[in-house]
């Protein structure tokens, strides 16, 4: 039989067998705080978020509709700078980038990190200034760098050699001195998808300790004339729910700086252990708290570097989804509902894969409920699916709906405010949704929502 093809059958596409369904919740309308905005509520029936009912927002705005939490963004924010209060906070841009967001961040003292020329495009337009900027990549291009260095951007974390080189050059030329930090990779396995662990060294990012390659990293910059070695960069992965990988990264890379003192005379003042707390998505999950994974890993760094007769490093720190995923939400109306007998019901809506690609992509769970009406309805084991041309466009595979579901009903997928808008794509001709942020009883526009007339604009014939 070929690696690539199979006979469909009663468990294609990982169908449940019918003797052994997930279990339905207790009640199909409550709303899970640990999951939901924090100002989301159900009022007669109908959810409300910053004050603002859904039917409101769909009927003003249309649907899809990614509906973000403005209070409750701003609120994690600030648990983070508290907590890592004489640290650095940088929101990471990739989970939700908008000039409003990027100003929230700034208006909540945090520093904001970007990872491509676009990114950076938008935290300059907000205007953040651009000491307070972070710039990763692992390939960035000569046009980014030379706009990051002629911007003046505060921390630029470089990937490879070539990089080196090519940023000494640009410097050169521009003559500045940018401040770096190298990201190295400290071989620490996080318990998360293939897809998001990036600490082990057969990966594409970073330089990895084990090889001796972060060392001579660290060589070539202390030996470029135009570059400020600053500190490491160490990211073990995303959505990650204990502080054990974070804690073994965190002593790998202390004793590296230890190693660097030793061995090249050069204390470094930076310690960037990078993001990827992880967020609930499901009844079950259990994010870390700010506070928590802040006293765990000063601690481990300051105590190795004690040991070390090291001066403590200044810790900086990169939450984008633990900032942004639970503040959003994405609202879609009920277009199809197909009973397939003995298995299960589908319910179509109407965005997709377009605007939410992580089930696809990673295999991602997300809970949804109806949110236009409440229902006494019996549970029905259900599929979430999109509107496009793939069987795999799914938003979310196993779930209960009520009975009396029908088109028309809105329904909402919750913990949706990070990566979903970010990858959303124009699969299908499909424009993208708007973003509304809702605050104090009232509702805005942060990103518009796409026309066809925006498709076609870039479309020259």
């Amino acid at each position: 039989m070929s690696r690539y093809a199979h006979p469909a059958g009663s468990r294609h596409a990982e169908v449940l067998p019918e003797e052994n369904p997930p279990l339905p919740p207790e009640d199909l309308n409550a709303l899970d705080p640990q999951i939901w905005p924090a100002t989301a509520r159900r009022e007669d029936g109908e959810l409300v978020v910053g004050g603002v009912g859904v039917r409101e927002l769909a009927a003003e705005y249309g649907t899809p509709l990614f509906v973000m939490d403005e209070e409750d963004f701003r609120g994690r924010a600030r648990s983070y700078a508290e907590a890592f209060a004489g640290a650095d906070v940088y929101y990471a841009g990739k989970a939700l980038l908008t000039k409003a967001v990027a100003r929230w961040v700034t208006e909540e003292g945090l520093k904001l990190d970007v990872c491509s020329g676009g990114e950076l495009a938008v935290a300059l337009a907000a205007g953040v200034p651009a000491e307070r900027i972070g710039m990763h990549g692992n390939n960035k291009s000569e046009r980014e760098l030379r706009r990051a260095v002629s911007a003046g951007v505060g921390r630029i974390i470089l990937d490879s050699l070539d990089e080196i080189e090519r940023l000494e050059r640009i410097s050169a030329e521009l003559d500045r001195t940018p401040r770096v930090l190298i990201r190295v990779t400290t071989g620490v396995e996080a318990h998360t998808h293939e897809f998001v662990a990036t600490a082990h060294d057969d990966q594409k990012f970073g330089f990895a300790l084990s090889t001796g390659a972060a060392a001579e990293a660290v060589r070539r910059v202390l030996d470029a004339p135009h570059l400020e070695l600053v500190g490491l960069h160490s990211h073990i992965g995303s959505q990650i729910f204990d502080t054990a990988g974070f804690e073994v990264a965190a002593r790998r890379v202390t004793r590296f700086l230890t190693g660097i003192h030793q061995d090249m005379g050069v204390t470094l003042a930076e310690l960037d252990l990078g993001g990827g707390l992880g967020i609930a998505y499901v009844s079950g999950d259990k994010p870390l708290d700010p506070k928590s994974i802040a006293d765990s890993l000063t601690s481990i760094v300051r105590r190795e570097c004690e040991d070390a007769g090291l001066p403590v490093p200044r810790l900086a720190v990169e939450p984008g989804r633990a900032v942004a995923g639970p503040a959003g939400i994405t609202l879609y109306e009920v277009g199809t509902v197909k009973d397939v007998e003995g298995i299960r019901t589908y319910v179509s809506v109407d965005g997709g894969m377009s605007d939410n690609i992580r089930t696809a992509l990673y295999g991602s769970e997300y809970t949804s409920r109806l949110v236009s009406r409440e229902s006494d309805a019996d549970p029905v084991l259900s599929r979430l699916a999109g509107k496009h041309c793939e069987s795999g466009d799914i938003i979310v595979h196993d779930l209960y709906l009520p009975a009396d579901l029908r088109p028309g009903d809105l329904v909402a997928v919750a913990a949706t405010g990070a990566y979903c808008y970010s990858m959303a794509s124009n699969y299908n001709h499909l424009p993208r949704p708007a973003v509304v942020a809702v605050r104090d009883a009232s509702a805005r526009v942060i990103v518009r929502r796409e026309t066809e007339e925006d498709l076609l604009r870039l479309d020259v014939g």
